[in-house]
């Protein structure tokens, strides 16, 4: 049985990340700034109410917990949708520091216990925003790629004490949160939701969004002895992307 905090745990991916580590009998925490989807968790798991970048609350929190075998540093936000030129500073700052900070905070206050420890698994969530440009999401796509760059640091860093780092590449997943880009990327380029949807899924080989579940699977698989020997990897679920917009 490992000991696991999800960050933004409370709903979507990190939600399904949760109930996928609970099925398997493991003691799973989540975070999360969603006080009403804290309190409707499911039993066996336990919600913490902390903001991502939020650094004294999450020590505080994770003093609670004790030592992790597994952190999944998960939190983000889509940040805004707009041209380069015409984001402004404020946001820029705000979507950066939620997905990029947010993911730093999270390993840094994990890895001591960690490495003490000799083991442990710290997934990240990226996204294929951190493979490809993307159009009108500079923010989001430049702290997503940036997380690549932490991740790697951190399974060099930590490699060599038993603890191994990896990050999760999602593409469009079902759900709010891709409804709400979906929106605002209509209202941007002057297209129906369907329009964009529809170029997104043909984007991908398997013509198809994924759903929260396969993002799960993919984190639980990480973070068991069967991927003992797999660190410092970018690992794309996405129904294999090729071009993250080709309506653009």
């Amino acid at each position: 049985m490992s000991r696991v905090l999800i960050t933004a745990g409370a709903s979507g991916i990190g939600l399904a990340m949760a109930q996928a580590f609970a099925r398997q009998g493991d003691e799973v925490w989540v975070t999360d700034v969603d006080a009403a989807a804290l309190d409707a968790l499911p039993d066996g798991i336990a919600g913490r109410h902390c903001d991502a970048v939020d650094e004294d609350r999450l020590v505080e929190v994770m003093g609670e917990i004790g030592a992790l075998d597994v952190l999944c540093a998960n939190a983000g936000i889509a940040g805004p949708t707009a041209k380069v030129e015409d984001v402004d500073l404020a946001d820029w700052r705000g979507c950066v520091s939620v997905n990029l900070e947010g993911a730093f905070l999270a390993a840094k206050h994990a890895l001591p216990a960690m490495k003490a420890a000799g083991q442990g698994s710290v997934v990240f969530t990226s996204s294929t925003a951190g493979q490809f440009g993307y159009p009108n999401r500079a923010p989001y796509s430049a702290a997503k790629w940036a997380i690549i760059g932490l991740m790697k640091t951190v399974a060099m860093e930590a490699g060599p004490f038993g603890v191994r780092a990896n990050a999760i590449c999602p593409g469009a997943v079902e759900g709010p949160r891709m409804e709400g880009v979906l929106a605002r990327e209509a209202a941007a380029k002057g297209m129906t939701r369907d329009e964009v949807y529809d170029g997104y899924a043909a984007g991908t080989s398997m013509r198809s969004f994924v759903e929260a579940e396969d993002i799960a699977q993919m984190a639980v698989f990480l973070a068991s002895d069967a991927a003992r020997m797999v660190s410092g990897q970018v690992i794309a679920v996405d129904g294999h992307t090729e071009n993250p917009d080709p309506k653009v």
